[in-house]
């Protein structure tokens, strides 16, 4: 079972409602059987808590048609559930671009989206240090994941590395500033020393933000 402490977000939930919460947000639309296999219980014990977080409306359950039986149910997270996982301020720095945007542009709003990048680089520099690009990779889902974004490797194929992150704490900033996504694909690409190509963004509607990560041109 998933331990309270890994979990990244707060509240006023048991360990075991956070678990089935957070397996949700990594694989939305998993059923019963999934999430007993990836929460490591029995599908009793999720059906001890799936029941209390629909009637929150936190979870919504679907039906999916099969071609033998019944239909097949499966289990998503509900837009009021995403408030329990971090935000990153959005209010407060929505308010602050805004308002910059204003005074001098859009612009200006770019630079401080920039600046705020170059700061978590500076931050990160010696923990990626100068090892192999699969290693570096994997410091930064670390480092990622430790900022709420849930991130993880995906597989890799052909010398390219797959990133994908399941929470997104400057989602709504991103809808409304999408030059913020722009900017932390070219952070990667710093931070990395590679190529960083975004094929999914949450901003856009897709479930993940998914990134494929390559090693620059020319290197072997």
């Amino acid at each position: 079972m998933t331990t309270e402490e890994s979990l990244p977000f707060a509240g006023g939930y048991s360990s075991p409602k956070r678990a089935v919460l957070q397996l949700l947000k990594a694989k939305p639309g998993a059923s019963l059987q999934e999430i007993a296999e990836g929460l490591g219980v029995s599908k009793a014990a999720v059906l001890g808590h799936l029941p209390t977080l629909e009637k929150e409306g936190l979870v919504v359950r679907l039906y999916q048609a099969g071609q033998v039986g019944r239909p097949r149910a499966t289990f998503r997270l509900t837009d009021r559930a995403a408030s329990l996982f971090p935000q990153g301020y959005t209010e407060m720095s929505l308010c602050a671009l805004d308002f910059i945007e204003r005074r001098l542009g859009r612009d200006a709003v770019v630079e401080v989206l920039q600046g705020r990048a170059h700061e978590l680089e500076d931050r990160h520099r010696a923990r990626l240090g100068h090892g192999s690009l699969h290693d570096r990779v994997g410091e930064l889902v670390k480092i990622r994941t430790e900022g709420g974004y849930m991130a993880e490797t995906g597989g890799r194929a052909r010398g390219t590395f797959e990133i994908r992150e399941h929470n997104c704490p400057i989602l709504a900033l991103a809808a409304r500033f999408p030059e913020a996504c722009e900017t932390e694909r070219r952070m990667f690409e710093r931070m990395l020393s590679a190529k960083v190509d975004v094929q999914h963004r949450m901003a856009a509607g897709d479930s993940v933000c998914r990134f494929l990560v390559r090693p620059p041109r020319g290197s072997t």
